[in-house]
């Protein structure tokens, strides 16, 4: 691991999630990171864009939960089944992160209907063809023509989402809630135990989708432990990190 600036706090600047708070991280710059060296980071809430790490560190809330999906005991729901019969036909391929126009193009269209934002090619690379640690690309076919691409980060126990993007054109196919299945199926078949989905704000109508994929678990900030469920809203939330990991060993 090489460090390109030590970790730092940012300054507050007004929550892009919640109306009314400020929203503070801490952050830092590298880059080389092996799979283990990534886990540590990844397993105490930190997440990724190119070379820039961060995590929140805001000042009485704790509303950004980290949240993570069992690979082996994941069971998708009735309306989650009925996404996979609708993607039946959609065609899968994991390689290796792979710059090409076409992605590109995807990316503006997304960016353009789904936030009302330009985009910028330099931006592009850099946050998702700058690995800096051991990274992967999840491909989704409709008919032939590329619908949607995963960006992934893979560290020793778990498999990262770090960004998904799709045509526009492919908007019936719920291809987000899709390739959460599907990235979850190729973690368990690599192994892995984890799939992390970044962060949950339950009360945030973008983020709640997230916690619909159970059974999962979320970082308790103070305790610095994983948990079943939402970690602080249950009373009977345990540490399940041990356990989950001796039984995949």
């Amino acid at each position: 691991m090489i460090f390109l600036k030590e970790p730092d706090l940012s300054k507050p600047v007004d929550c892009p999630y919640i109306d009314g708070e400020k929203f503070t991280q801490e952050y830092f710059y590298a880059y080389d990171l092996d799979e283990e060296e990534f886990d540590e980071f990844l397993s105490a809430g930190w997440r990724r864009f190119g070379l820039f790490f961060f995590r929140p560190s805001c000042v009485n809330c704790h509303s950004c939960v980290p949240i993570r999906v069992s690979t082996r005991r994941f069971y998708p729901t009735k309306s989650q089944r009925r996404v996979l019969k609708k993607n039946s036909e959609t065609t899968v391929r994991l390689s290796h992160l792979e710059y090409r126009d076409e992605i590109f193009e995807i990316y503006k269209k997304h960016s353009k209907v789904k936030f009302g934002q330009e985009s910028d090619i330099s931006h592009f690379k850099d946050s998702f063809f700058r690995p800096a640690v051991p990274s992967a690309q999840s491909e989704y076919f409709i008919d032939g023509k590329l619908a949607g691409i995963g960006f992934l980060d893979i560290s020793s126990k778990a498999l990262s989402s770090v960004y998904f993007i799709y045509d526009p054109e492919f908007s019936d196919f719920s291809l987000g809630k899709f390739s959460i299945m599907k990235e979850i199926e190729i973690g368990r078949e690599l192994g892995i135990n984890y799939y992390n989905l970044g962060y949950w704000i339950e009360e945030n109508n973008r983020m709640s989708y997230k916690g619909k994929f159970s059974p999962h678990q979320t970082y308790h900030w103070e305790k610095k432990v994983w948990l079943e469920g939402n970690c602080y809203k249950s009373d009977e939330s345990k540490d399940v990190s041990d356990k989950e990991n001796i039984k995949t060993q």
